[in-house]
């Protein structure tokens, strides 16, 4: 009887040219989970400490989820794994589309890749048959043309991800595309995969995806499904950004019922939020020293949802997902189809650098998806450029004639394609802003927004503290989707999992900022859920519904047979999340070094807008968050008592 995993995963050595199955023992899976658990338990075994990012000791993993092909909704994400060059630890990045299953359906939970080949090359698996071939004729190609290419070759059955030029010139702020520039964009990884001279990974398989209890998954997944299609009627896009404006403007904080959002993201994607986040307060502008008085709800009127929606010709789902927030528009010029821009990359092109036109940041998008090259440390360092030359550290001289003055779209549409080219000043901003500080010098290193070297998503921890602490303390910094209250609202988890912190429908906004045990048991036990979210290889979006509504720990059970409690699944996520830090702390991580800047948590503080005064008291935040690990709590290291208690041999 099935156990939703394959049980095994290829291990591929690009020096040699070598290709080796290894099975995986089923306790593995059971302390890990798959994906981001299985993905952590061997990296951290393999890889070793003095690894050069780009080097041939680094290993470049592709993961399947514990659920996918299950049955399960929700299930159709994909990581890539791997040593980042862009922070020097654990680097990891998460995409939708289609090639999770694929993954499963060749026979692996993962599939992993080491040393460097002398050529360009590509793996291709189809029903059993395992090939490394020459990719020499698609180097140089984007991820989209690359991708038609190599579909036409292969079949419309293959399933592909691939990087596009900036990976092949080795930025580390590259990512891996798949399903025409759907993009696992964090962490660096496409620079990792270049490195290697890996262009692409093509799957078609047929294997069967063994599951212990078909029907009860079916069951769960429909009951599932009933919270997904309801869907009443809701504000028109023309009124979103004064619903934003009216939440920054109430006294208390409504706790945000994953609903909600389930509503807004259905009806428009993530844009739905374009507007009303940055008059909420919830999103950075003008490189987080500006708020909605600098971008007012007239300057960000051509990012309106529904403007957006009209453009949209065709809504997609990721492989199981019974929601469908994505989508293809059409637009006028050089190309005329393109993803819909999600939110952060349209605040991150449009507020955060002050930029009016809705059509530069289609544009945008689109080259970024074709280059392979991640849109939000782009926009990042972009963004830290645009004041390094309003403070007199850039000169038109540097920028070879771009005047990068606030809303300059041109200008930015010019200095995106050299980063993508690396040509000129975009060499230097290729690999991020802090890279780029420690060249410039000065004092350009505070106009670099970044945690451990990676640019943060736009969410404001000046807003919700959860966000500072969590873009300070994951093992991958930055990111917006490992934690923050507002998330913690929408999970519901203590409706599920005892001895979490409960909400009530509201709060004091004060509440969000004060520090403490309540405050750091709430970033531990998000951290924790979301882990077990990555290894079943679930939807980030799926799990605002709620634990009570999104059955996560009773799919997995369904799946493998096993009659573990949701409190024993959190403690699995505990290990991961411990398992990754200390893959950080073996590769000669400081964790106090992945605090965000000083600007983001308010230091020195707005004095205007939404988060006007506010300053976060990250530290003591930090130290909290250690502590409900059992880690040090001055230091972020996990200790010994703490690493046997979980099973975790210290390397």
């Amino acid at each position: 009887m099935g156990k939703g995993y394959m049980g095994k995963i290829l291990m591929v050595d690009l020096t040699m040219g070598t290709l080796q199955e290894e099975a995986i023992p089923d306790d593995v899976y059971e302390k890990y989970l798959s994906g981001i658990g299985l993905a952590a338990y061997l990296l951290y075994n393999r890889i070793p400490a003095d690894a050069d990012p780009l080097g041939p000791d680094n290993i470049l993993g592709f993961m399947s989820g514990l659920l996918t092909g299950t049955g399960s909704f929700f299930s159709g994400r994909w990581m890539v794994v791997g040593k980042s060059p862009l922070t020097g630890g654990w680097g990891d990045a998460n995409c939708g589309g289609n090639f999770s299953p694929a993954i499963k359906r060749c026979g692996y939970d993962g599939i992993f890749f080491r040393g460097i080949s002398e050529k360009p090359v590509y793996l291709h698996m189809r029903k059993g048959n395992v090939r490394i071939r020459d990719a020499s004729h698609i180097w140089g190609r984007d991820t989209v043309e690359a991708e038609e290419f190599l579909t036409r070759e292969h079949g419309q059955r293959s399933r592909i991800a691939l990087i596009g030029p900036a990976g092949e010139k080795l930025s580390l702020i590259s990512g891996i595309s798949n399903d025409g520039g759907r993009m696992a964009a964090r962490s660096g990884l496409g620079a990792v995969m270049g490195s290697k001279k890996l262009k692409a990974v093509v799957l078609d398989g047929a294997k069967r995806i063994p599951v212990h209890n078909r029907e009860r998954i079916k069951k769960l997944s429909r009951k599932c499904n009933k919270w997904v299609q309801f869907q009443p009627p809701f504000l028109t896009g023309r009124l979103m950004p004064y619903l934003g404006a009216l939440l920054r403007m109430l006294p208390i904080d409504i706790v945000m019922d994953g609903m909600l959002w389930k509503i807004i993201i259905r009806k428009w994607g993530t844009g739905g939020l374009n507007q009303a986040a940055i008059q909420w307060g919830v999103l950075s502008v003008k490189n987080w020293k500006g708020s909605h008085v600098d971008f007012d709800i007239k300057k960000s009127s051509n990012t309106n949802p529904d403007f957006i929606k009209d453009l949209e010709t065709i809504k997609y789902h990721c492989y199981a997902c019974p929601l469908g927030c994505g989508g293809i528009c059409s637009m006028d010029g050089a190309y005329t189809e393109t993803h819909k821009p999600e939110l952060e990359t349209t605040v991150a092109f449009g507020g955060l650098l002050l930029n009016e036109d809705v059509e530069a940041i289609f544009y945008i998008n689109e080259l970024l998806n074709r280059a392979g090259m991640d849109s939000l440390s782009a926009a990042g360092t972009v963004a830290f450029a645009m004041e390094c030359y309003e403070k007199g550290l850039l000169t038109k001289g540097d920028t070879e004639g771009l005047e990068l003055t606030w809303g300059n779209a041109k200008a930015v549409i010019e200095l995106v394609r050299k980063m993508i080219g690396r040509e000129g000043i975009g060499d230097l901003l290729a690999d991020g802003s802090r890279k780029a500080a420690e060249c410039i010098g000065g004092n350009s290193m505070e106009f670099a927004i970044q945690a451990g070297g990676q640019e943060p998503s736009m969410w404001d921890g000046r807003w919700d503290s959860g966000f500072a602490l969590h873009y300070s303390v994951e093992p991958t910094p930055g990111r917006h989707s490992t934690g923050s209250d507002l998330w913690y609202g929408m999970f519901r988890l203590w409706k599920r999992v005892k001895g979490v912190p409960k909400f009530g429908l509201l709060r004091f906004k004060s509440s969000k900022y004060k520090t403490g045990e309540q405050r750091a048991a709430i970033g531990a036990a998000s951290s924790k859920f979301l882990n077990v979210i990555n290894g079943a290889g679930l939807c980030f979006f799926g799990s605002f519904l709620g634990a009570d509504r999104m059955p996560t720990f009773d799919w997995i059970n369904a799946a493998t047979g096993w009659n573990r409690t949701p409190e024993e699944y959190m403690e699995i996520g505990e290990r991961i999340q411990t398992l990754r830090q200390a893959f950080n702390i073996k590769h000669g991580i400081e964790p106090k070094d992945f605090k965000i800047s000083d600007r983001a948590v308010g230091r020195p503080p707005l004095s205007a807008g939404a988060n006007k005064g506010r300053t976060v008291d990250i530290d003591a935040m930090m130290e909290g968050y250690w502590a409900q690990f059992g880690w040090d709590a001055k230091t972020g290291k996990p200790g010994e008592e703490c690493m046997k208690r979980l099973g975790i041999r210290a390397r």
